[in-house]
């Protein structure tokens, strides 16, 4: 395979690369990858990305924040497919770390819970059980961690909880 044709000078290329980092946060590894598409060689690349990590054009942690930040938020995404996506785009341990302190806690379990009131009534299913296991599915393809999920669902359909819902 032929090595790919360099698409811009050395000058151009910094300059589009910052505005492309400007559209909103990158991983180094996104921005790696895009290089590579351009047609920049190795030594080139990694010149390029010490240069945005000098001008602050990439920051691993202030990616990592922001990206675990929109998924939970806006894509209501539990920890297991955030880290999975991290992990995806090659994003350090200890900046995964910090990105997920970003998620509360308290607002994991709320998020958890509107999910189950919101899915309960769109879940057709022959029994109680079948419901159940419906609905901790859903959770678990949105990244939530089963253990959780299943004490959330324990928790919404116990006798008690069932009047007010």
């Amino acid at each position: 395979m032929a090595p790919k044709e360099r698409k811009y000078d050395p000058a151009e290329t910094l300059a589009r690369i910052r505005a492309w980092c400007d559209l909103r946060e990158r991983a180094q590894q996104e921005v790696r990858d895009k290089l590579y598409d351009w047609g920049l060689h190795r030594e080139e690349v990694e010149s390029c990305i010490a240069e945005l990590v000098t001008d602050n054009y990439l920051n691993e942690e202030r990616f990592a924040r922001a990206y675990v930040s929109g998924k939970f938020r806006i894509k209501k995404w539990g920890r297991v497919k955030i880290l999975n996506g991290l992990h995806q785009k090659r994003v350090s341990g200890h900046c995964v770390q910090l990105g997920l302190e970003e998620i509360d806690p308290d607002d994991y379990v709320k998020t958890i819970r509107a999910l189950i009131d919101k899915k309960v009534g769109l879940i057709k299913a022959a029994s109680d059980y079948e419901q159940r296991q419906k609905l901790a599915g859903y959770l678990a393809r949105k990244g939530y961690e089963t253990d959780i999920v299943w004490d959330q669902i324990d928790a919404y359909f116990k006798p008690d909880n069932l009047s007010a819902n």
